[in-house]
């Protein structure tokens, strides 16, 4: 047995000794700090300064408000900080992970956008067919499906009008139950179509509609096939009735469960639960011709409400922010019950901006607005973040001292820039 034993013994000194040595021959730095694997898309010295600045920034603002959910930065496409807190669901206390799915709320549009285009790209619509060619006899003539995508329809947010038609809350509506009461009530428009721009659900779940007419498919299944599933995006899905047990649930700021609602079975305008890495994925196929061509591409980052002089604006299933010294922010955020989304592209420094949670906390907002001014001069300290939100309840929930809040953290991130 000792000649069996010997060699093996041997072999792990020898191992030990090569794994101290190694240890010895490490930077002074390394052993004071951990680092992630440096990405290879993005210098060692750059990726550090990034981690430690943004670490700094989120660990004394996001992370002690309560945050629930997932963080996730990017640049180049490498991932440079990622953080995951708090549960998936408060009751079970079960911890939430990078492939926990959460709804992204009003993020979504962007992939409701991006597929109409698809299918303009196809040749199997028109930006500037009416909505005639899709419901024969909707009630709200010269209505084209650009003015869907750019919110300039003046159709009413059906979040809304639902309720009001006496609606039985107990039931569920779906998006044909929503244009069944576009048609039979008729809801008073806000403005002649094109106009101007108000952001309005009903243009998105129509839409949702639209690419069910087009393509002989359920929304929820062509999105799977045509964007989820190509891009690898493995915990992305559109969540219908059938789900109810399996995706993640929602709480509010004090930790109570969100129930469910009449309004949780439409789609197009929210109900996609992903993942900050799936995202991820979703923000760097924008970066290729995959998805669509580069003129389409375009056209959905192309500002389409100058009628009112603004840093901000929206293009075809994005929001924009245009400040004044030419920088340019592409993002879409989003709420619905007691989830947060925040999905920013800055596409100057190829930078990432990704946050979501599923305990109510509007300080998620905050904190993704002035993540940009880590990576340039994006002026996040003298403009004021517009939030939109897809239910009635979070429309109505304030905080008093939102602007408090705000200066404090941008505060934050200039003391983090002196810790470079």
């Amino acid at each position: 047995m000792k000649n069996l034993f010997a060699p093996t013994l041997l072999i792990l000194f020898f191992v030990a000794c090569n794994v101290t040595s190694a240890d010895k021959q490490q930077p002074e730095e390394d052993s004071l700090q951990y680092y992630p694997p440096t990405p290879g898309k993005i210098n060692q010295q750059e990726f550090r300064q990034y981690f430690r600045e943004l670490g700094a920034f989120f660990d004394s603002s996001l992370l002690r408000s309560g945050f629930n959910g997932g963080i996730l930065i990017a640049k180049n496409g490498s991932v440079i900080y990622e953080k995951y807190a708090g549960f998936a669901d408060l009751r079970k206390k079960d911890s939430l992970t990078d492939s926990t799915s959460l709804h992204i709320a009003s993020t979504g549009k962007t992939f409701t956008g991006i597929a109409i285009l698809r299918l303009v790209q196809e040749n199997k619509l028109s930006l500037d067919d009416t909505l005639h060619k899709f419901f024969p006899g909707f009630p709200y003539p010269g209505i084209t499906v650009k003015m869907l995508l750019n919110h300039r329809s003046g159709l009413p947010n059906y979040v809304y009008f639902i309720y009001n038609s006496g609606w039985d809350v107990k039931k569920y509506a779906t998006n044909q139950d929503m244009l069944n009461i576009l048609y039979s009530h008729k809801p008073q428009r806000s403005f002649a179509p094109g106009k101007r721009f108000s952001y309005s659900n009903t243009n998105y779940a129509l839409l949702a509609m639209i690419i069910e007419k087009v393509t002989g498919k359920s929304y929820p299944e062509y999105m799977q096939q045509k964007l989820f599933d190509p891009l690898q995006m493995k915990h992305t899905y559109v969540f219908t009735l059938k789900d109810t047990l399996r995706a993640t649930p929602s709480f509010t700021t004090g930790g109570a469960y969100w129930e469910y609602d009449f309004l949780d079975a439409t789609y197009g305008d929210k109900n996609i639960y992903s993942t900050p890495r799936d995202l991820l994925k979703w923000d760097q196929a924008l970066y290729t011709d995959q998805v669509i061509s580069q003129s389409l591409l375009d056209s959905a980052f192309t500002p389409y409400s100058l009628e009112r002089p603004s840093v901000h604006n929206y293009g075809l299933g994005w929001r924009l922010q245009l400040l004044p010294n030419g920088k340019k922010v592409i993002y879409h955020f989003g709420k619905w019950h007691g989830f947060n989304a925040a999905f920013a592209r800055l596409t100057d420094e190829k930078a990432t901006i990704i946050i979501l949670g599923n305990k109510f906390n509007r300080n998620i907002y905050n904190a993704a607005h002035l993540c940009y001014d880590i990576f340039g001069d994006y002026m996040q300290r003298r403009t004021e973040p517009d939030e939109e939100s897809d239910n009635p309840e979070s429309t109505k929930k304030t905080t008093q001292n939102s602007l408090k809040k705000k200066n404090a953290a941008t505060n934050r991130v200039a003391e983090a820039k002196t810790r470079k």
